[in-house]
C-alpha cells in the first residue's frame, strides 16, 4: 500500500517512518511512502504558496493553483489515488474508517499551513474530509501521521501479530480493558488474582467487566453504544 503526503514541510513527517514497526513495513515492503511539495509545482514568480483572503479574515490561505498541480500531477500517475484532506472541518475518523481505508491501493494526504486551504481545492480533489478532534493544530501533518498510523497498522502483515488488532479499543464500542506483565507484585501494586489462576473464561470475563467500568467512566457515549448493543 502507498502513502504519498502533499505537505510544505515534508521533513516534519518523514521522521515518523525512520523507526519502529512502520519503518520494518517499508523495509519489507508492505507500505511505502513518498512526498510532494506544492512549493515546487508553483508558478507564482515569487515562488508563493499562500495569498490574503478574499473578503477579509487574519492570516493566509494556502492558494489553489499549487495545490490542483501537485494534485492532478499524482493522479496522472496513479489514477485510483484517494484523496484525504484533514481538517477539524470534518466528521470525526474512527478505527472503521482506518480498517475500511486500509484496503486502499493509494492514500494521499493533503496538509494545510497558515489558515487552512482554498475551498475550491477541496471541493474538486477530496475524496474524504476527516477531523482527528476538536482543537486546531499548526498545520495538517499530524493529523495527516496520525490518520496514516492508524491506516497502515491494519495493512495486512504490517503488525506481527495480526491478532492484536481483535483486542484493541474501539474494536467494540468499549475501551480496551487494563493489561498487565510481570513482576506481579511491583512496590505494593499485585496484578489482580485472578489474571494469575489460568481460567481463560473468568478472565474474559473479568476484563469485559474491567472493559465497561473503564468505558462508562473515560467513555460514557459509548458505553450507552455498548449497553444497548448487546441487547
Amino acid at each position: 500500500m502507498k502513502f504519498s503526503f502533499v505537505t510544505l514541510f515534508p521533513n516534519i513527517v518523514k521522521g515518523y517512518f525512520s523507526d519502529s514497526i512502520l519503518k520494518r513495513a517499508i523495509e519489507d515492503r508492505k507500505i511505502s511512502i513518498d512526498f510532494f511539495n506544492p512549493r515546487d509545482y508553483t508558478t507564482d514568480k515569487h515562488n508563493r504558496v499562500d495569498a490574503p483572503m478574499i473578503g477579509g479574515g487574519a492570516g493566509m490561505l494556502m492558494t489553489p493553483q499549487p495545490l490542483m498541480d501537485t494534485l492532478s500531477e499524482i493522479k496522472k500517475d496513479s489514477p485510483k489515488a484517494h484523496i484525504i484532506f484533514v481538517t477539524p472541518v470534518a466528521k470525526r475518523f474512527t478505527q472503521n474508517d482506518a480498517k475500511r481505508l486500509a484496503k486502499k491501493e493509494h492514500i494521499v494526504f493533503v496538509s494545510g499551513r497558515y489558515e487552512g486551504i482554498d475551498e475550491r481545492v477541496i471541493e474538486v480533489q477530496a475524496d474524504e474530509l476527516f477531523s482527528i478532534g476538536d482543537f486546531i493544530l499548526t498545520g495538517g501533518e499530524l493529523a495527516s501521521m496520525v490518520v496514516c498510523d492508524a491506516i497502515a497498522r491494519n495493512v495486512e502483515a504490517v503488525l506481527g501479530n495480526s491478532d492484536s488488532l481483535s483486542v484493541e479499543s474501539f474494536e467494540e464500542a468499549l475501551l480496551e480493558a487494563p493489561s498487565f506483565t510481570k513482576p506481579k507484585n511491583y512496590e505494593g501494586n499485585e496484578v489482580v488474582s485472578e489474571f494469575l489462576k489460568g481460567n481463560h473464561s473468568k478472565i474474559t470475563d473479568l476484563k469485559r467487566g474491567l472493559a465497561l467500568c473503564k468505558t462508562k467512566y473515560f467513555r460514557p457515549d459509548l458505553y450507552k453504544k455498548g449497553i444497548t448493543d448487546e441487547k
